[in-house]
């Protein structure tokens, strides 16, 4: 007996030793088998990264475990990934794994984890899950033929988790996406005729043409299917589908043929209590039903039955309805009565174009304020047309009083409605007017909104649209937000274009305001505080520039007895602004400031990353010290202009790019202007600049110095304001100015001074005194060099250099003006007798001039 339990246990040790040893040594091989059998069957390229074989965890089964599988796409879906699981088991019987690759594999059961499956259908129809291979695959002469095989299925159970799925046809124009699914199944597929138990639960968006009809709904859906695999029959029979919170019944089957399918189904909901319809409503809107009230019934009926192929859709008929309804929230005031809905989305034909949705009655009460529609649309799929009516009064401010929605911004006001129109989409796309209708007028009065985004609550007194078949009238408009007042007028050309079709939103518009403060619609800058470090998780935040938008094509006629911006008060602002290509253009905008009065043409163009602008502007009879003093930009074009005092006529041409807050980027500016000064005085202690040169410069005051009738040209470009030079007059002194500054506040300038030279001092008028008059009339450039910054500039002048050298040139024609003399006495002149007498003086004179002149020494005794 002990010999016998001995040979047991070495049977059973030797067997879990095999059981062990046998994936280590043929783990590849049977790796490379599951591989290869599944590249043998499909059109793309199928692999994962890791991969165990066990014998031991789900015996007598093998369990392959399998790590990052990818299934890429070949052409015409070249590098695309239809498939990536972060983890799929399989268990087969141990008998599969002696099986070469170019035999039927089957496999048991299987598990997916974490899957991203990616469909795609291109516009010619072709999907990207075809991948299947014939039965069997062309090869050259020289390559042997390959018998591809299918995976053979006898599944006892399966499940898929934590996945996504994802299908994208272009040709249809279909988006379908299923997040966070999980489902899961059990049953025998071995069998013939059997059932299956299955679970699913997953969050769907679906959209068609670029319209989101279902967004993030949630689905769950326990259901027994009976299949009947030999017929491809599979039919409904104990089942339950919540859609968000409303509960379906099922009943029906599908059938799948080589060509088509063919589906038969009825649906209900199970109860008429008026709480599924708010259970049909996404949670994040209609919060938590627990002790909501609710009166009134509300069903949805519908059955679909026929075929699906490229051609048809089964033919429908989905009813929904609810009478004499209401609901009131716990939390909430008020509640919504008489709600009458009666709707049906209906096919009768069985073709797609043919579906169409009708709306008989959708109406509610609140307080006592009533609203109400009806509608239909018809060619659902191909052009959509549609004949809608609203009608009714409804006080903006009880809405969430009513229904639990968070506004991000606080609304009030009465909104009356009586409107009805009538249009199909490639009317609106093709703007053929005779099949637009629209009539009727919306009316707003007390309308309050607030946000965050805008510095004061905007309140409209009183508004009115009124509709016509080709325009959209603004009749009234009458608004407030802060200090400003407006009214305005206009038409919207293509209001349902720009709704229905991504066209862009045209109309003309007349605006009037007695006082607009700039103010009250710009944000307040932030103050200076610690940048915060972003986390791992969150991204540094950019900030973007402001943008006019794109969807713009609109002119606005602007009338304006008052505009405060910052320091400045604008008068009589008339002018016309045109938004259209992401630019902003003035024309012929005037307006009265600094006792004159400026005109602006020009644009904002926001096409790029950096938005650029482009102006030019008519300055008349601007006060200088006013205009100077406030005008950053005129500050930098003429720094001392400050310390003038008169009136400026000019003409400004320039450009550049513009901060994020739209002021103009100083560095990139760059043009021209041309100045003309009016009746001007300067007072040099304002600038230290003038102020030092002031008391360099004697001979002149520039107190006194008359500007008057002044004209110069400057130009601007990389930060640098060049001055082209020019002259002006003090007295009798001429004067010539030229050099550059920059909006760093540096400068280098050059002014020179034409001087006569009896200006000079003392010595020099000794000296002049001893010339002829016309020698008397002698000037002097003196030169005068400013350099350094506007708050510490420097003044250098030549003035001493050119008095010496004066002085020299004076000394000069002294001597030329003796010797010329004294050779006209000698060489001729006066009576002989008075020749005869002074001869001998004149010979002394002439020696002790010549003596003088080239250095000779006197004699003692002449001394």
């Amino acid at each position: 007996m002990k010999k016998v339990f001995k040979i047991v246990a070495g049977i059973v040790v030797f067997g879990l030793i095999v059981l062990i040893t046998i994936p280590l040594l043929f783990q590849d091989k049977i790796i490379n088998l599951v591989k290869e059998t599944i590249n043998n069957n499909v059109n793309a390229q199928v692999d994962f990264s890791n991969a165990n074989l066990s014998l031991l965890s789900n015996f007598p089964n093998a369990s392959v475990n399998l790590e990052n599988i990818t299934v890429i796409n070949f052409e015409p879906f070249k590098g695309d990934t239809l498939f990536y699981g972060k983890e799929i088991s399989l268990n087969l019987s141990l008998s599969e794994l002696l099986k070469n690759s170019s035999e039927q594999l089957n496999v048991k059961s299987f598990s997916i984890k974490n899957a991203l499956v990616d469909v795609k259908v291109n516009k010619n129809g072709k999907a990207n899950y075809d991948i299947s291979k014939t039965k069997t695959t062309q090869t050259s002469s020289s390559e042997t033929p390959v018998s591809s095989s299918s995976f053979g299925v006898s599944i006892k159970n399966y499940s898929i988790e934590n996945s996504t799925i994802k299908y994208n046809d272009l040709q249809t124009k279909t988006e379908l996406a299923l997040t966070d699914f999980n489902h899961s199944g059990s049953g025998d597929f071995s069998q013939s005729n059997s059932e299956l138990d299955t679970k699913t639960s997953t969050t769907i968006s679906f959209g068609k043409n670029g319209t989101l009809y279902a967004n993030n709904q949630k689905v769950s859906l326990d259901a027994v299917i009976g299949m009947d695999l030999e017929n491809k029959k599979f039919t409904f029979k104990e089942n339950e589908l919540l859609l968000n919170k409303l509960p379906l019944k099922f009943d029906g089957s599908v059938k799948v043929n080589d060509k088509n399918q063919e589906i038969a189904l009825t649906f209900e909901t199970p109860s008429s209590d008026f709480k599924n319809f708010l259970g049909l409503i996404p949670e994040a809107y209609a919060k938590n039903l627990n002790g909501v009230t609710t009166t009134g019934n509300f069903s949805v009926k519908g059955n679909i039955n026929g075929i699906i192929d490229d051609k048809h859709i089964p033919k429908m008929a989905i009813n929904v309805a609810s009478s004499n309804a209401s609901f009131k929230y716990p939390d909430l005031p008020k509640s919504v009565q008489n709600i009458h809905i009666d709707a049906q989305l209906k096919n009768t034909t069985g073709l797609l174009k043919n579906t169409f949705v009708n709306i008989h009655n959708f109406a509610f009460q609140i307080d006592k304020d009533k609203f109400s529609g009806k509608g239909n649309i018809f060619n659902l799929t191909t052009n959509p047309k549609v004949d809608g009516t609203v009608n009714g009064t409804l006080n903006l401010g009880n809405i969430n009083k009513a229904y639990p929605v968070t506004f991000k911004n606080e609304l009030s006001g009465i909104l009356k409605a009586n409107l009805n129109t009538q249009f199909d989409v490639e009317a609106i796309q093709k703007n053929i007017v005779n099949r637009i209708k629209n009539s009727g007028h919306i009316e707003i009065n007390d309308f309050v909104f607030s946000s965050k985004d805008i510095v004061n609550p905007l309140t409209i007194n009183s508004a009115k649209v009124a509709f016509t078949p080709s325009t959209v009238k603004l009749t009234k408009f009458d608004a407030l937000s802060g200090k400003s007042d407006f009214k305005a007028t206009g038409k919207i050309d293509n209001l349902l274009g720009f709704l229905l079709s991504n066209k862009k939103l045209k109309g003309n518009f007349n605006a009037k305001s007695n006082n607009f403060y700039v103010s009250d619609f710009m944000q307040a800058k932030p103050e200076n505080k610690e940048p915060e470090t972003p986390t791992k998780e969150e991204a540094p935040k950019t900030e973007e520039a402001l943008k006019i938008p794109a969807f713009l094509d609109c002119s606005v006629y602007a009338d304006a007895a008052n505009v405060y911006y910052d320091n400045l008060t604008l008068k009589n602002v008339k002018g016309r602004l045109l938004l259209k290509d992401e630019k902003a253009v003035l024309q012929n905008v005037n307006a009265n400031i600094f006792n004159g009065a400026i005109a602006l043409n020009g644009e904002i163009n926001t096409q790029k990353k950096e938005p650029t602008f482009a102006m030019k502007l008519g300055i008349k009879s601007f006060n200088i010290g006013q205009s100077f003093n406030s005008l950053e930009l005129l500050q930098n074009l003429s720094p001392i202009a400050s310390a003038m005092d008169g009136k400026l006529n000019s003409d400004i041409d320039l450009s550049g790019s513009l901060n994020k807050d739209f002021t103009p980027n100083l560095t990139s500016v760059s043009g021209d202007a041309l100045a003309e000064l009016l009746t001007t005085k300067i007072n040099p202690e304002k600038t230290k600049a003038l102020s030092l040169l002031n008391d360099k410069l004697s001979f002149i005051d520039l107190t006194k110095l008359d500007l008057s009738d002044i004209k110069t040209k400057l130009s601007f470009k990389d930060g640098k304001v060049a001055v082209k030079p020019f002259k002006i007059k003090y007295q009798d002194i001429g004067i010539n100015i030229g050099g550059t500054h920059g909006f760093d506040q540096t400068m280098n300038y050059n002014v020179t001074f034409d001087v006569p030279a009896k200006y000079l001092g003392n010595e020099v008028q000794g000296l002049l005194s001893k010339l002829s008059a016309n020698d008397q009339n002698i000037t002097v450039p003196v030169t005068a060099n400013i350099t350094g910054n506007m708050s510490s500039p420097s003044v250098k002048t030549d003035l001493s250099s050119s008095v010496t050298k004066l002085t020299q040139t004076l000394i000069q024609k002294q001597k030329d003006k003796l010797v010329n003399n004294t050779l006209n006495s000698l060489l001729g002149g006066g009576t002989k007798k008075d020749s005869t007498n002074k001869k001998n003086d004149v010979v002394k004179d002439v020696k002790d001039v010549l003596g003088g002149l080239f250095g000779k020494k006197k004699k003692k005794k002449d001394q």
